[in-house]
């Protein structure tokens, strides 16, 4: 086995590791936007929101499920010191393989109650298509987390840049060819083989079978937190369109989803590249300099975060019909509203990041449950009364728990440099 471990991004003096990768992504997702606002303006032309319900509807179950495949595996390999790191990544690999065929399988399982429960031959067909993703992910993510660990952001970002822009090129393709909820759906398999190809290049790393993989206990710390956690944020994220859907009918759910990719897509983009970027930042820092580096990094995250999120629902008005066509004007308060959700859905983002780099992922764990079930209990609260206040709901529940945990966190990272002083 052979790790490549040689970094050709800005000298270390020039900024902030957080800095620059922020850098890459904040690159890679420039780039990734063009093109998807080019993708959104045909598909909004081109599909009616009953239609786009309906794709949204699936791939939000998909994306729910997919959860199941985080277990904490990757970030066992993040924090793996470098003598045990070969017989870790040996065992993360096959916990990969047996983790994501038996997701594949629930799914598949899935798709099947819902065709003959629900009587949805379409939406179970969509669900087992999907399931396909899962024969792909395995051969690429050791070397996904070993690059993260390398903090080889520049890599990582290239790489989900060139799946993003792919999937938007390819789905432009389909819905002008057949405008329909499949166009929508298919390009996530259609793209899971350049997603590979791109993770295999990102670190050299082969499977060694002269080196005694490492026992499973050495993931456990990490597996089940990580599990829940991820579950807990995938169903705040995506539990949301299921529950529109269900109590509104699915041409709510259309404007919603259209409004939550318009409102949300850049900045929910930027917040994940956060909490990527940061994770693998925090754990190489030394134990004197990581309550500074999450306030640093914090700051960082804001100021750029803050003037997008400003101008997104001012605008809103403006760029909405105007952009996206007369149709969806109706979108335009659930785009300003829905907009705002990013600076709590930061806050949360930066602080799992800080717990797991402390590697107390239960207070994660602790604080997205709080998170998800306030923003779901507030988002079916305004349902019952409209749209708007569904939106309202939902982003008041999230910024309660998640902006003041991370002013209290902020300011108890203070604390041991005020000690030390």
């Amino acid at each position: 086995m052979m790790f490549n471990t040689t970094r050709t991004w800005i000298k270390q003096a020039q900024m902030p590791i957080f800095a620059r990768g922020m850098v890459a992504y904040g690159s890679a997702e420039a780039i990734t936007r063009i093109v998807r606002l080019g993708a959104i303006l045909v598909v909004a032309r081109q599909i009616a929101p009953e239609m786009l319900g309906a794709a949204a509807f699936a791939l939000s179950l998909f994306e729910l499920i997919r959860v199941l495949t985080n277990v904490g595996i990757g970030q066992r390999i993040i924090v793996a010191n470098s003598e045990e790191l070969y017989a870790i990544c040996n065992t993360a690999h096959r916990l990969f393989w047996a983790i994501c065929l038996g997701v594949m399988a629930i799914q598949i399982a899935i798709a099947a109650l819902v065709w003959i429960a629900f009587s949805n031959p379409e939406m179970a067909a969509m669900l087992a298509v999907l399931a396909g993703v899962y024969l792909f992910m395995p051969a690429g993510l050791v070397q996904i987390f070993l690059a993260m660990r390398a903090q080889r952001m520049g890599a990582t970002a290239q790489v989900a840049a060139v799946q993003n822009i792919a999937d938007a090129a390819l789905t432009v393709v389909l819905v002008l060819a057949w405008p329909s909820a499949w166009a929508i759906v298919l390009p996530k398999l259609f793209t899971a083989p350049i997603w590979l190809a791109g993770a295999r290049r990102t670190y050299t790393w082969t499977f060694d079978r002269a080196t005694k993989p490492a026992p499973l206990n050495d993931f456990a710390s990490f597996g089940p937190s990580i599990l829940i956690s991820e579950l807990l944020v995938a169903t705040r994220i995506h539990g949301d369109k299921l529950l529109i859907g269900w109590l509104l009918g699915t041409e709510a759910l259309g404007l919603y989803f259209f409004a939550f990719n318009a409102g949300l897509g850049i900045t929910q983009s930027f917040v994940a590249a956060c909490s990527l970027v940061l994770f693998p930042h925090l754990a190489n820092s030394s134990a004197e300099t990581i309550g500074s580096e999450f306030r640093r990094s914090f700051a960082i995250g804001l100021m750029a975060l803050l003037p997008v999120v400003i101008a997104q629902a001012v605008l809103a008005p403006f760029y909405v019909p105007l952009i996206f066509g007369e149709n969806w004007s109706g979108a335009v308060p659930f785009v300003a509203l829905l907009a705002a959700a990013a600076l709590p859905l930061y806050a949360g983002a930066i602080l799992g990041a800080h717990f797991r780099a402390l590697q107390k992922p239960m207070a994660e764990t602790g604080l997205m449950a709080a998170a998800t079930i306030a923003a779901l209990i507030g988002l079916v609260c305004g349902a019952q009364l409209s749209l708007t206040a569904a939106c309202i709901g939902f982003v008041s529940g999230l910024s309660i728990i998640l902006i003041p945990a991370a002013a209290l966190q902020l300011l108890a990272s203070t604390k041991p440099a005020a000690a030390a002083a």
